[in-house]
């Protein structure tokens, strides 16, 4: 698993369970960062796994001399099993609103990424959709448009390297620790 440096080090995600619907506003030296809320709440830190399986899945692209794209298609389960998730009916719809959350959560930043400083507003992801449902209602595939900003950071391979026992994880605190320690 790979994750971008740049949502390791600033305070991006949220660590709560429950909908939170704060504004924050985050500086350090000299980049700042304003993270705005969907009515759904902030994208959590438990949300950022489908972010992390994006980029690994970008990585591994790049890696094998294939031109990565911005657009993902991806088995919904294989991102679940590969995110130590349970592939339940329930499960999907977890994902469905982690997808939402991510694409509700509004970034304004000047953070450094493919060593440019743009100050920008935009989604963690750009834009998701549902490509097929199997007859009993599970997803099958879906497409997931990363946000201009996180495509250069993968671009630019400003990632670093994951234990696969990230996922194992279930606390928010433990993950963020453990995401500052990395």
């Amino acid at each position: 698993p790979k994750d971008d440096m740049a949502s390791m080090e600033h305070p991006i995600f949220s660590l709560s369970t429950r909908p939170d619907r704060r504004v924050l506003t985050y500086e350090n030296k000299a980049a700042q960062v304003e993270i705005t809320p969907s009515v759904k709440g902030l994208a959590t830190i438990h949300d950022k796994d489908v972010l992390i399986y994006c980029i690994s899945q970008l990585i591994a692209k790049m890696n094998a001399g294939d031109e990565p794209s911005q657009v993902l298609h991806l088995k919904a389960h294989d991102l679940l099993v590969a995110t130590n998730r349970e592939t339940s009916g329930d499960a999907y719809r977890r994902l469905r609103e982690s997808f939402e959350r991510l694409a509700g959560t509004r970034i304004t930043t000047n953070i450094t990424t493919g060593g440019q400083e743009i100050t920008t507003g935009f989604g963690l992801i750009e834009s998701w959709e549902i490509v097929r449902k199997a007859r009993g209602g599970r997803m099958v595939s879906v497409a997931v448009t990363l946000s201009d900003w996180l495509y250069r950071a993968v671009l630019s391979k400003s990632v670093l390297t994951l234990s696969r026992d990230y996922f194992r994880l279930r606390k928010p605190l433990e993950r963020r620790i453990y995401e500052l320690a990395r």
